[in-house]
This record gives structure tokens, C-alpha cells and sequence, in this order.
């Protein structure tokens, strides 16, 4: 390569360079340098926590909870208001509701009673209430027993010092079980120094001995479970547990019907013509009522006849009625104390006898 050729090489890469060689000359000269700042460099910069700010916030926020509770509260208590006043209003309705339902009961208890006259003597219990009264009739002395039963333990039969073939007067088994009230109740057999009940007698839902067929005048008479009177002439076992008993006796004749009198058979409008007499019966709202008549004797020429305790039964308003055993056997018992007077003189000793309890 010749000298000519590498001057203008030499130049022309002076020449190239020339313009960064006066540009470090330049700051070389101005003394330039570069800065590099923080912004440069990007950082996670937390920020600083006010504790006065903070706390601020705090009762801000307690504030609010205080205003929603304050406002929770009173909703709470207006509610609680509403719903007291709403049960209040509730129990007023149900307490008006049943003295509406009520009402039917208690116009035709006045209707009954009223027909019965003011009673001597009333018991009122949970059980039970029972009411006596004095009834003025011209051939006789006689009492009426209106019984309210409430409770299913309220009236039961027990047996004469509970046990087949005994007896007690109906003083004694009131006493013996402290019962509130008695009546007698079927008629008997006696047999061999013993006397057992007539035909067919349940005591405790359990027959005392065998279920006897009606027969002739007989009938049965007594009470289910839901106390209500259940009576008639029964062919069959069957045919009257269908009813269920809960007890009851037997005894001649059945006297009224759905309201209306029965045929008495002409046995029994003369053996005897006048007797001292007991009658049960019921009322439409199932309550009891017995009508007890007194005599001098049994001879027939004292008493009641059973046509005369027909006209009462229908008198009164009872719907069934049914003459239970009479003459000696008639015992009313009320609150511990004799209230018929007894044919014999004193009470005679029965079988069975409905007892009622306070």
C-alpha cells in the first residue's frame, strides 16, 4: 500500500472521531457529570401510620356501631311491644271465644236448673259439680241430683265392700271412700246368706261374673269412658261392648227415650202402685240427673208410682231415664250426710252403688 493511501486512511478516521473527542473535551472543560436521583431507582415506601388519625377512625367506627345498635335496639323493643300487644289481643280473643262456646252450655244449664228450682245444696270441684234440690210434689216427698261430671275418675259402681256377693249401705261405701256423694244403684239376689248383684254389672270396665242376655223387663245402665249414660236391653256381649261400658247395673224398666215415656208393663204399674223410688237419667250435654222419691213403706200405698217419675223425668228436660232398685234399697247420700228417709228406718245394706267423687 503506498504512503498516499494510508495519510488519507489516517485523515478520514480522524475526521470521523473528531466530533465525540470534542465532546469529551467539552465536558471535561464544564466539569459535567451525570446525577443519577431516587426516582431512578423505584421503591416500596410505606406510609406512616398516625396514631391520632387512627384513633379517630376508631371511635368513628364505634360511633356507628353504638347508632346501629341504639337503632337494632329500639326496632327490637318495638317489636317486643307489637308482639306483646299481639298476644295480649290473641288471649283476649281466646278468652272471648270460650265464653262464646261456652254460652250454649250455660243458657241451657239455666233452662234445667231453672226447671229444678234453687238448689239446696251444690259441690263444685275440678271433678265434679253436683247440686241437690228439695222438690215439692203433692203425693210424695222427693229429690232431684243434678251432676256435672268433669273428670273421668268423677263417678264410679263399686261392689259391697268391694267383693262379689257383699254389702254395705251406701253411707258406708261414701265413707269407706270418701266419696262426696252416693246413690244406690241395681237391684239383687240374695242367695245362700250372700247378695249378688242383678244380671248383668260391670265394675271397672271388668264384668262381675258372666254377661247375662236382657231378659223380660231388664235392662243395663251405665257409663262409658267419656262419662256418657249408655243403657237398654242388650242381646249379646258384643252388642254391648260396642258401647264400653266403663260400669253399670241392671234393673227394671226403662222409663224415658229420647225425651218420650216408655210402655211400662203392667207388672210394674202395680208391684208395687207406690214405692220410694230411684230414677237415673241424663241430659242432651250428658250431665246426671237423679230423682229420688220417698215412701213409708213398701206395701204400695206410699210413694211414687213410676208413671208419676215418667212426668218428672220429661218435667225436667232429661233425655234416657231408667228406675233403678227402689223401696228399702233407695239411698241418697250428699256430702257425708242421709238425705232420703229410708223405708226400712235405716239404710239397707246393697250390692252396688254409684259413688261420686270431689
Amino acid at each position: 500500500m503506498s504512503g498516499l493511501s494510508i495519510r488519507y486512511i489516517n485523515r478520514t478516521i480522524l475526521l470521523a472521531c473528531t466530533p465525540f473527542i470534542g465532546m469529551i473535551i467539552w465536558m471535561l472543560i464544564a466539569n459535567i457529570g451525570v446525577v443519577m436521583t431516587e426516582d431512578s431507582f423505584p421503591q416500596h415506601v410505606s406510609e406512616a401510620t398516625d396514631p391520632s388519625r387512627s384513633s379517630s377512625k376508631t371511635i368513628e367506627a364505634l360511633g356507628q356501631a353504638e347508632t346501629i345498635a341504639n337503632g337494632t335496639g329500639k326496632s327490637i323493643k318495638k317489636q317486643l311491644t307489637l308482639y306483646n300487644k299481639t298476644n295480649a289481643d290473641m288471649k283476649q280473643i281466646a278468652t272471648l271465644a270460650k265464653s262464646q262456646a261456652s254460652r250454649p252450655y250455660q243458657i241451657y244449664d239455666r233452662r234445667i236448673t231453672g226447671k229444678l228450682g234453687k238448689p239446696a245444696s251444690t259441690i263444685q270441684s275440678d271433678k265434679l259439680q253436683a247440686q241437690l234440690f228439695y222438690l215439692g210434689t203433692d203425693n210424695f216427698q222427693a229429690y232431684a241430683l243434678k251432676i256435672k261430671l268433669k273428670h273421668k275418675d268423677a263417678m264410679k259402681l263399686v261392689l259391697g265392700n268391694d267383693k262379689q256377693g257383699g254389702a254395705e249401705t251406701t253411707l258406708s261405701a261414701v265413707n269407706r271412700y270418701k266419696a262426696a256423694v252416693g246413690v244406690n244403684a241395681g237391684g239383687f239376689a240374695d242367695s245362700g246368706g250372700k247378695r249378688y248383684p242383678l244380671s248383668t254389672t260391670v265394675v271397672d270396665g271388668q264384668y262381675v261374673g258372666d254377661f247375662q242376655a236382657s231378659f223380660k223387663d231388664l235392662f243395663f245402665v251405665g257409663l262409658d269412658d267419656n262419662n256418657k249414660l249408655v243403657g237398654g236391653k242388650f242381646s249379646s256381649k258384643e252388642q254391648l261392648d260396642a258401647l264400653g261400658p266403663k260400669f253399670g247395673a241392671s234393673f227394671v224398666p226403662v222409663l224415658l227415650q229420647n225425651g218420650r215415656k216408655t210402655e211400662i208393663p203392667s207388672k210394674w204399674q202395680t208391684s208395687p202402685k207406690r214405692a220410694p223410688r230411684t230414677v237415673i237419667a241424663s241430659y242432651k250435654d250428658d250431665q246426671l240427673l237423679f230423682l229420688i222419691a220417698d215412701g213409708y213403706n213398701e206395701k204400695g200405698s206410699s210413694g211414687a208410682t213410676l208413671e208419676e217419675m215418667q212426668i218428672l223425668l220429661q218435667r225436667f228436660g232429661a233425655l234416657d231415664g231408667y228406675n233403678l232398685d227402689g223401696g228399702g234399697s233407695t239411698s241418697l247420700v250428699f256430702n257425708g250426710r242421709v238425705i232420703n228417709t229410708p223405708s226400712d228406718g235405716n239404710l239397707r245394706k246393697l250390692p252396688t252403688n254409684f259413688l261420686f267423687f270431689k
